[in-house]
């Protein structure tokens, strides 16, 4: 039985959509599935492409869970309440996931801007609906990679945000709470710690 359960275990159709770059996409050569990718990617010291793979390989509720809870641990103190209320929206899309939920969290994320995480969270969300499409039109499915790709990048911003320096160690604790995430748990990583 798979440690991490919730993981979608096909690599090849996940490596698919992720679009990992040929360095590590050739480190996953033989890996059985994609439990075992990710933790060749951790083990190899490349936790962007580990972030990216598990960015993919969630299902799209608990992938947006995840980018908010790494969004939510980097999170300056005093930042703008836009920001704040667009991370909140993509969290009650995850509780809710329904279509008002859903494209209320884009509304916020344009208004919030997208050089902030928090709006690619927002638009994740967005992304793992039905359709693109303004109501009242025809539906415009999402392509199947767009919310990974939102996921990614909230994510990858998140690990940067005012202390790039601190990447490597916040990326270890994203890649925890994947993990907790994908067997079963909250994820939850709290603030994060004074460097």
């Amino acid at each position: 039985m798979a440690s991490l359960p919730k993981l979608r275990r096909e690599l090849d159709a996940i490596l698919a959509m992720a679009k990992l770059a040929p360095e590590p996409a050739s480190l996953l050569r033989g890996c059985p599935d994609t439990e075992a990718g990710l933790n060749r990617l951790q083990a190899s010291g490349d936790l962007i492409s580990a972030a990216r793979l598990g960015a993919f390989a969630l299902p799209r509720r608990e992938a947006v869970w995840w980018a908010s809870m790494c969004v939510l641990h980097t999170a300056p103190n005093g930042q703008p309440e836009i920001e704040v209320r667009t991370r909140e929206a993509g969290e009650l899309w995850v509780r809710q996931q329904d279509d008002a939920s859903r494209r209320t969290a884009m509304e916020l994320a344009r208004q919030a801007g997208f050089s902030v995480p928090e709006a690619w969270v927002a638009v994740a969300a967005f992304w793992s609906g039905d359709s693109m499409a303004p109501l009242g039109q025809p539906a415009v499915p999402p392509a199947p990679h767009l919310a990974g790709t939102a996921v990614a990048g909230a994510v990858a911003l998140a690990a940067v945000r005012g202390n790039p320096s601190r990447q490597t160690a916040r990326l270890e604790r994203f890649l925890t709470g994947l993990r907790n995430i994908a067997g079963g748990g909250a994820g939850r990583l709290g603030p994060e710690p004074d460097a």
